[in-house]
């Protein structure tokens, strides 16, 4: 493309409220000459319904992105997808932030969230704001922090590996198909912890913590902390309490030797399948997830606003 500045814009298409905004940030890109990609597949939806159904679908016309004088590329949603952006914009919810980071995560480019869906925890910015967000974009007035991530690997028969993913939300090991007790031991650093029959196991980061690990009665932790969080799910034994572990600890789950298969599964996006008697090691991973920040508003304040807590009767420290 002829352009020094790309944006990747990754979005849950579908809605009315995605063309109108991706329309805007169209806008902003042809004004001050910075390139834009999307993903094919955002683009693919067709129109389904009456018109006057909220549920119908409003597909992405990248003619129609054109026509504001934009500069736009559409890319195959894979490994290539980010590379050589300044930065990767989702628009959507959770889900859709963790396909775009699965898009960043390889090239190292950093994400910034704008929230479309119902909760958006991972987002940066609502939907109402992407005039101011796109201002400051385009300004460079942005910084980018590092977000932990996990490696996961399978491992059999003692040390050989036979599939290795990442994982920036959690890695959950379940039945396939959430069927029967699954059989396990966990350890941590060498050293056996537990052994239980549960629903499953996640191990999270502290991004994760806000998602199905704080469903699975896992603390909420806050994400500028470096920790391992290991949340067992259901689990039948005395000891079933969530453990928050070192950045630096090796922690294995390990799955009974008998007929029974598992599952891992990163982010709900990257599934791998688990032999009897296989064994799950979790790691910090060696690359972080780059993260635009746009404000510096608190986390608790983040808390507070997406759960919707109470806290009527705060005075606050008097001063």
């Amino acid at each position: 493309m002829g352009t020094d500045r790309e944006f990747l814009v990754v979005a849950h298409t579908g809605r009315a409220i995605v063309t109108e905004t991706m329309a805007a940030i169209a806008r902003h890109c042809a004004d001050a000459g910075v390139g834009m990609r999307v993903v094919e597949h955002d683009i693919a939806g067709s129109f389904r319904g009456k018109a006057s159904d909220p549920r119908a679908v409003h597909p992405v016309d990248p003619a129609e992105l054109r026509s504001f004088g934009a500069d736009v590329e559409v890319t195959r949603g894979d490994e290539e997808s980010a590379a050589g952006c300044e930065i990767v914009i989702v628009l959507g919810g959770d889900g859709t932030f963790l396909r775009a980071a699965e898009l960043a995560y390889p090239s190292s480019v950093p994400v910034l969230g704008i929230n479309l869906g119902r909760i958006g925890f991972l987002a940066e910015a609502e939907a109402n704001r992407v005039d101011a967000v796109m201002d400051q974009l385009i300004r460079g007035d942005y910084r980018v922090e590092q977000r932990m991530t996990l490696d996961v690997s399978v491992i059999v028969d003692g040390d050989d590996v036979i599939a290795r993913t990442w994982a920036l939300n959690e890695a959950s090991i379940q039945n396939p198909g959430n069927q029967g007790v699954l059989e396990v031991v966990t350890e941590v650093d060498g050293r056996p912890v537990a052994s239980y029959g549960a629903d499953g196991i996640l191990v999270s980061t502290p991004t994760g913590s806000t998602a199905y690990a704080f469903s699975a009665g896992g603390p909420v932790m806050w994400p500028d902390l470096e920790a391992i969080l290991v949340v067992p799910s259901n689990a039948h034994a005395l000891f079933t309490r969530p453990l928050v572990t070192s950045p630096n600890s090796v922690i294995a789950i390990e799955v009974e030797r008998s007929r029974q298969h598992a599952i891992v599964s990163c982010d709900g996006r990257r599934t791998i399948d688990v032999p009897p008697g296989a064994r799950i090691e979790v790691v910090r991973g060696a690359r972080p997830l780059q993260w635009v920040r746009i404000d510096s508003d608190p986390f608790a304040d983040r808390l507070v606003t997406k759960f919707d807590l109470p806290v009527t009767g705060w005075r606050g420290r008097q001063v």
